[in-house]
């Protein structure tokens, strides 16, 4: 039998108390908070156990940040953006998270590596973290390992977490489901680009933002907002009590980007004011429960010995027609809930 978890993270040659985790997130240590990270995004039981003692530990500390979404059409600026977004912030005294949630990361590293180099000025200022946040192959990780590690980011003392989606798809129905307010980053010459945009996505989002606003491009810029601004008033926003509205900066020149920090005080302003806010994070930690549940039950099914070895039996039944998938369903959680 294996023994009960003591307190203690065990690697190889080590033995790393729980506590010098959780005194190095106190005192903010960013080197700390990166291992913290590691930890519970690992799969192994002794350090999941050891993850979730800590999680637990930090409960208190959590919570106080402001969560912000960033996702973007290919070749917005997204980075470009955060790193001049993050650093003006840091230059007002504020700590800054930034978590980008990568799909193919497990698989390549590729645009992860390339998102740090680009956000090179925020990556020395002494306030900011930069974190990529693997999917693990499934929107369930997205979802499990990044709303942990805003968690232990919140308990490090960051003010503002960013969550920056890479790619497109149901990545952002994710983000949307662990951030106060979210943004869309696109870029000049919308005609095309509103043709061709899903009205559910542009429902997802609190605002929208026209990137590369400045030189020559500054007045189809401004053209684009009052376009996105125009189809806007028709659809209902994502969050009740507040308008989504467009906005033009330039991750270039600096111009626009203190108007979207003061759009976002405002948008906490009005809906802790409402209720929203609050109403919104004790939602999505309820959604967190049910899906975890689905998930942990769902690995425990496919786990099990029995379903291992009667589940390819029953596909082949299935697909030359010999039984309904509805009777093959029943079957197999017989299999699977009298081994339990």
């Amino acid at each position: 039998m294996a023994q009960e978890y003591s307190g203690r993270f065990r690697r190889k040659n080590s033995t790393v108390p729980i506590s010098n985790y959780l005194k190095g997130i106190k005192k903010g240590d960013r080197t700390v908070l990166a291992k913290a990270i590691t930890l519970i995004e690992s799969n192994h039981p002794d350090h999941f156990r050891a993850g979730q003692q800590l999680l637990k530990d930090i409960i208190p500390l959590s919570g106080k940040s402001v969560r912000l979404g960033i996702t973007g059409v290919p070749g917005a600026g997204k980075s470009t953006f955060i790193d001049r977004f993050g650093t003006e912030l840091c230059k007002m005294g504020k700590k800054v998270a930034v978590l980008a949630i990568d799909p193919s990361s497990t698989m390549t590293g590729g645009s992860i590596l390339g998102d740090k180099t680009r956000m090179e000025s925020l990556s020395r200022e002494e306030n900011a973290f930069i974190r990529p946040s693997p999917s693990s192959g499934t929107l369930g990780g997205v979802h499990r390992k990044t709303r942990e590690s805003i968690m232990l980011c919140e308990a490090a003392g960051f003010d503002v977490i960013l969550v920056e989606t890479i790619g497109v798809g149901q990545s952002e129905v994710v983000v949307r489901t662990m951030v106060d307010m979210f943004f869309m980053l696109t870029i000049t010459g919308a005609g095309d680009d509103l043709q061709g945009m899903k009205k559910g996505m542009m429902e997802l989002v609190d605002g929208i933002i026209i990137t590369k606003a400045d030189g020559a491009n500054k007045e189809n810029a401004i053209r684009t907002r009052n376009e996105y601004s125009q189809i806007l008033r028709f659809l209902r926003p994502a969050t009740e009590g507040w308008q989504t509205k467009a906005y033009t900066c330039s991750s270039i020149t600096g111009e626009g980007i203190l108007d979207i920090w003061h759009v976002v005080q405002q948008f906490v302003k009005i809906t802790i004011q409402s209720g929203i806010f609050f109403e919104r994070r004790r939602k999505q930690t309820n959604d967190w429960l049910m899906t975890s549940i689905v998930e942990k039950l769902q690995q425990s099914f496919f786990q099990n010995e029995v379903i291992k070895e009667m589940l390819p039996v029953i596909q082949q039944d299935v697909e030359h027609g010999r039984l309904p998938v509805s009777a093959a369903v029943e079957q197999l959680m017989k299999l699977y809930l009298n081994e339990k």
